[in-house]
């Protein structure tokens, strides 16, 4: 959710945009120096995270390195965004460990060759799905419940990952089921596991108190698993052994640590296609097409605010690059690839200039995968699973739960309600769910029921050029791909948006409001919203609901059929 920019900012945006570097060859030639140096550190912040999320999803570690190396050498120069990184996520470790546990029911290895072949099938889909032009409805999805999903993926991620961290093989599958696990694996911790462990979680969270600047070229995750690798020098778990901890014993050997093929060919392992067709494949190719998709186009328009040069990706071919190179990985072994928000976030402060940053990020992953295999097999599993421990808090901070009620305790509702019903169910139902608690509370807001269906009008241009918009009563979620559809049709035209029929403007359509008025600006022109000052918002902040307010002796209609 993105502040509008102050005039001071739009004027340098703007300056920005008008120097928008070249892209193929051309664009190569005058930025490589920023490129290479972005996927450099890109690199770094990934081999890590790439490693824990494989082994955190029931894939060998080699399957997140082979992903993000497809996603930058292939995906790269094919994509529709420009500084966007292509790689395994931690938002789909659910679906895949799930995959993994369901289809092989106990074999491990069987159930990880069902899933590669469950990720080719879904990713023909989501190449389906680019040629259909389905990217446009990354918009539809009210943001309350994509956060609520993420939270709660951060919580799922949290509930399977402490145990690893703590030295513990975790009896219980379910989220809940993990999370009421922990006083158990707390007991019968390994101590010298749970350390390595929890100095990985200290490292993650203060690196960037500590290293003041230098934190930005020395990335916490990397600096986490160097620790990792030290202790694991320190007590040679390399060598089987056994020690004593206040006369328990405790054993030390490789299971604790990060396995990969010495060969790199060596790790490519096919799919099986065998089950493919039965009902429990079928679901889990319905979320790896779907969430995978979601995820991947969310995280691209969250790119594209952050881009300094104001690019806009094409959400469509970038679906069809992604899908493209989740049938690559899913033939050779490897996790079903999104675009990633943290590396993708990364890239952009790094000062990338255009997508030859991802290629570059997959080289170097490339190249660390073939000559730095005897290093890699000194990182702890332990200190990966810190990482991602802190990933999954950072994804359910208490803090999320703090904004959503500043905009709103309708907000606030339906994220919770989108958490709570993912952990209880799945992701698509939980979605599923949270998106009709929005509808809900769309109508307890006062939007008519026969709003929420209709779909906004096409505007008109006046003599002198404006491009005036007449907005439904209805301003919600679910006419947002309409309403872009529209703004975008008016390029530079100066806006006039019409509130005069409108009685709600839901949070996530302000939030399109408010990013429509800083493209604007930064581009000399000017967004007008007529007859606003009629609706009231419903908290303080600046992106809440706003609804029609009633004088006392009006008729209460607003909620009328």
């Amino acid at each position: 959710m993105q502040k509008s920019p102050t005039p001071k900012e739009a004027s340098s945006s703007s300056a920005t945009y008008c120097s928008v570097p070249a892209q193929g060859i051309k664009g190569f030639k005058e930025n490589w120096r920023a490129d290479v140096m972005s996927g450099l550190l890109v690199s770094l912040i990934a081999l890590p995270l790439c490693l824990g999320i494989a082994m955190a999803s029931g894939f060998p570690a080699f399957g997140g390195i082979v992903t993000a190396i497809i996603g930058g050498l292939v995906v790269g120069p094919l994509c529709g965004s420009q500084l966007s990184i292509k790689g395994p996520a931690a938002g789909m470790i659910a679906i895949s460990m799930a995959a993994v546990e369901t289809l092989g029911a106990g074999n491990g290895f069987d159930g990880y060759r069902y899933a590669l072949a469950a990720i080719v099938v879904a990713s023909i889909f989501q190449i389906a799905f680019a040629l259909f032009r389905f990217g446009r409805f990354s918009d539809f999805f009210p943001l309350a419940v994509v956060h609520g999903m993420l939270a709660a993926i951060g919580v799922i991620i949290f509930s399977k990952q402490i145990h690893p961290l703590l030295g513990v093989k975790a009896l219980s599958h379910e989220p809940i089921d993990l999370l009421l696990e922990i006083p158990h694996s707390l007991v019968v911790m390994n101590p010298r596991v749970a350390f390595v462990g929890l100095v990985s979680v200290l490292i993650v969270i203060g690196a960037a108190r500590l290293l003041g600047r230098a934190a930005k070229f020395l990335p916490a995750p990397l600096l986490a698993v160097a620790a990792g690798v030290v202790f694991c020098l320190y007590f040679d778990i390399a060598h089987p052994h056994s020690y004593f901890w206040y006369s328990q014993e405790y054993i030390l050997d490789e299971k604790f640590l990060v396995n990969l093929p010495s060969n790199f060919l060596a790790g490519v392992t096919t799919p099986d296609f065998s089950k493919v067709f039965s009902v429990s494949s079928i679901q889990f190719i319905v979320m790896f097409a779907l969430i995978g998709s979601l995820e991947s186009m969310l995280t691209v328009k969250a790119d594209d605010a952050l881009d300094p040069f104001r690019r806009r990706a094409l959400s469509d071919r970038d679906l069809m690059a992604v899908g493209f190179g989740n049938v690559l990985s899913g033939l050779v072994g490897g996790l079903p690839m999104i675009s990633e928000v943290v590396r993708s976030h990364a890239n952009v402060s790094y000062g990338a200039k255009t997508r030859w940053s991802n290629f570059f990020h997959g080289a170097f992953l490339l190249f660390f995968a073939v000559v730095l295999v005897d290093l890699i097999h000194l990182i702890p599993i332990a200190a990966l699973a810190g990482v991602l421990c802190v990933t999954g808090y950072r994804l359910a901070s208490p803090r999320h739960f703090k904004e959503f009620r500043e905009i709103g305790i309708e907000q606030l509702a339906v994220f919770v309600i989108t958490i709570v019903a993912t952990l209880m169910t799945d992701l698509l139902v939980g979605v599923f769910i949270g998106i009709v608690a929005q509808y809900l509370a769309c109508i307890l807001l006062g939007a008519p029921l026969r709003s929420l269906f209709k779909t906004i009008k096409s505007g008109s241009v006046g003599d002198d050029g404006t491009f005036t918009l007449k907005l439904p009563e209805a301003c919600f979620f679910g006419n947002v791909v309409g309403f872009r559809r529209q703004i975008d049709s008016a390029q530079g035209k100066n806006i006039i948006l019409d509130f005069s029929e409108t009685v709600l403007v839901d949070h996530t359509f302000m939030c399109q409001v408010k990013e429509f008025e800083s493209v604007c600006v930064c581009a000399g022109l000017t967004l007008q919203k007529r007859n606003f000052d009629r609706l009231l918002p419903v908290s303080g902040h600046q992106q809440a609901s706003h609804r029609f307010a009633q004088a006392p002796d009006d008729k209460p209609a607003l909620a009328q059929l």
